[in-house]
This record gives structure tokens, C-alpha cells and sequence, in this order.
């Protein structure tokens, strides 16, 4: 069952006065300090060496005294470390944030970058409904860069994810819209007997076969080319993993997906998905998926977020069975309380799909 009443998600303090109004939108003082460091390079400038304000702004090509604030304040966050009149970089700053060490987020760092821009034209898809750039058409180059964002995103968590999801016997598994595939490489890691497919565009599935040709668990996993919002889904699968997709589309193509998803599951088969869901009652909290809808609003035609009990209310309509609110421990999800897990029922009517394989990999039946 999933919850009906506000359990307290992602509770934020109430602005009531015009100085928690002033100290909410002022907010944006130290993001900016973050995103002016990425710009500059400057954790991949420092490196792992120790540096004075003088020689980091020689080679930064860069004034001292606008320096010597940016690292001051980078410093009272955490990323730089300073000694008396020296700097250098934190573990954070010398990893994920340095573009010469093999953690670097690059490709998740850059989608950043660039939604400092994109969230200040908000009013613009506030008017119109749509999204900010919908005259431009999605290229293979750009989702190919998403699709690296989305590894870096969630390389840490999706091994944590997998590990506490048990697959029990499950033998076929499709990660569906799965894009870099590293859900479903965390899930063959721990499932040595599980064979995937990552279903989603071409440009997505060239990252996936690059980051599964880095794995031993990567000759387990197939490829589907495939608009699984519009065409039904080829193969017979035991498990389904629908992650950070929902939010994407509508409430009737999601009801349409899942329909396609139910006939390609295997009896006992498990649908499970895992997305910003709402908690509450009145559908505001967790405030972080609350504003991940302003996200969907600014990038996606129909996308939102939307709570877990009318998600759980598309299921049972569309023919699936018991719905069940997975709990993952905390400090250890993806989004807090955001996975659901649909059964197949125990008895349904057997439906006939059109396979299709894609070029030089086969799907899972």
C-alpha cells in the first residue's frame, strides 16, 4: 500500500515573513560561487598541489582579488581547503570536480552549468506551458551528452539501489528507458545469473555498449533500440525497471506504457518503478520533487511529477495487481520513498507483442 497520509517528506520551513522571503531567494548566493568555480576550471587547476592566491590567478588568467573571494568562499563551503595563505583541494574537489581524475562528473557537472541559464527563463514556460527551447529539435549529440550526465549522476546510488532491491529468481530483466544502462549493470553485478536489455533512443545505447565494455557483468546486457511510448515492447522479461522515467510523460501515455509493460512481463513478472513521487495529501512534499515538476515544466512537453497513490491508481487500471511502496534506506536513494513495485496478477489473459531485435544485439525472451 502506499501512504495516504503526510508522513512529514521533505519537510522545508514555511516562509512567513519577509526576512525568511529575503533569506529563501538569497539562497542563490552560494550556488552561483559553486557554478563560477566550474566555469573557471578551478579544482582542475589546482589539482593536487598546494597554491597561493598569486600563482593560482597567474594561471587561471584570472584578477587576484577576484580570486582570493571566489576561494575564500569556496573554502567556507568545503570544496577548497586553506592553510594560512594557501589553497588546495578537498577530496571532493580533487575527485569529482577535477577534470584530470577518472571520478570526474563531467558530463553531470555540464547539465548544471547549463540550468543556471535555463532555470532563469522559467516565465517563459510558465506563460506558454511548454518547454523553454520546444523549437529546437533533440539532436543525437545532445543526447548523447545527456545520457553521460545521467551515468554520472547515478553511478554511486544505483549499485546501492541494487543492492537492496532482491531480484529473487528473476532471470530476464529490461531497463526500460534505461539510457547509460547503469541501473542495469548495477543489477547484473549483483544478479550473476540475470541477463538485461536497455531499452531506449540509438544515441543513448551507444553510451550504455561504451560504459558495459568497461565491465566484466557488460556481456550480460543487450541492446533495443525502441520508442516504448508509441510501440509495443518486444520479449517476455521477469522484471521491468522503469527509473526516472515517469516524470517524463503524461498521465495517459504513462497509463499507455504501462499497459505495453504488462504484456511483455512474464507471469509473476514485477514492475518496478522509481521516480520523484509526492507523498502528501495535498501533493507538496517532498519539496525536492515538488520542484523537480518545475524541471519537467522547463525541459519536457508533458512531464511532472506526481504522487505515489495516483501512480499506484494507474497501475491497478491498467490490469496490474498488488502495488507496494519499496522502502530504501535512508541516505541511500535515489529520491526519498521513490520506488513502487506493481505485480502482474495472478491470472491474466495471454497477449501476443511483435518482437524486434536490434542490430547486432538480441533481446531478452
Amino acid at each position: 500500500m502506499v501512504p495516504s497520509r503526510d508522513r512529514g517528506y521533505g519537510m522545508t520551513p514555511r516562509i512567513t515573513t519577509f526576512d525568511e522571503f529575503r533569506e529563501a531567494v538569497s539562497a542563490y548566493r552560494l550556488p552561483r560561487v559553486l557554478l563560477a568555480a566550474l566555469e573557471l576550471d578551478v579544482c582542475t587547476v589546482v589539482g593536487d598541489r598546494t597554491w597561493t592566491i598569486p600563482d593560482l590567478a597567474k594561471t587561471l588568467k584570472v584578477s587576484e582579488r577576484g580570486l582570493d573571494i571566489l576561494c575564500r568562499n569556496l573554502a567556507m563551503a568545503g570544496v577548497l581547503l586553506k592553510k594560512g595563505e594557501r589553497y588546495k583541494n578537498s577530496r571532493l574537489g580533487a575527485t569529482a570536480l577535477n577534470a584530470n581524475h577518472p571520478a570526474y562528473r563531467g558530463g553531470y557537472l555540464d547539465l548544471i552549468k547549463s540550468h543556471w541559464t535555463d532555470w532563469c527563463r522559467l516565465p517563459e514556460s510558465v506563460r506558454s506551458g511548454l518547454p523553454i527551447d520546444h523549437h529546437v529539435p533533440d539532436s543525437p549529440d545532445w543526447r548523447r551528452r545527456f545520457t553521460w550526465a545521467m551515468h554520472h549522476r547515478t553511478v554511486e546510488v544505483a549499485p546501492a539501489i541494487a543492492a537492496q532491491l532482491k531480484l529473487g529468481r528473476a532471470r530476464t530483466f529490461l531497463d526500460l528507458g534505461g539510457g547509460p544502462g547503469t541501473y542495469a549493470m548495477a543489477f547484473l553485478a549483483k544478479n550473476p545469473r540475470l541477463c538485461a536489455t536497455v531499452c531506449d533512443r540509438e544515441a543513448a545505447l551507444e553510451v550504455a555498449k561504451e560504459i558495459a565494455a568497461t565491465h566484466r557483468a557488460g556481456r550480460r546486457l543487450s541492446y533495443l533500440p525502441l520508442d516504448f511510448a508509441k510501440e509495443p515492447i518486444p520479449g517476455v522479461y521477469d522484471v521491468i525497471w522503469y527509473s526516472n522515467v515517469l516524470h517524463i510523460y503524461s498521465p495517459e501515455d504513462n497509463r499507455s506504457i504501462f499497459r505495453n509493460v504488462l504484456a511483455a512481463l512474464a507471469p509473476g513478472g514485477r514492475l518496478i518503478i522509481q521516480d520523484a513521487f509526492l507523498h502528501d495529501r495535498e501533493g507538496l512534499l517532498p519539496a525536492e520533487a515538488s520542484l523537480f515538476a518545475v524541471s519537467m515544466l522547463l525541459f519536457t512537453e508533458t512531464g511532472n511529477t506526481y504522487s505515489a497513490s495516483e501512480t499506484a491508481r494507474w497501475l491497478r487500471e491498467c490490469g496490474f495487481g498488488r502495488v507496494t511502496l519499496r522502502r530504501i534506506k535512508k541516505g541511500t536513494e535515489d529520491w526519498e520513498d521513490g520506488i513502487l513495485e506493481a505485480a502482474t496478477p495472478a491470472r491474466r489473459p495471454r497477449t501476443t507483442v511483435r518482437r524486434r531485435r536490434s542490430r547486432g544485439s538480441s533481446t531478452n525472451r
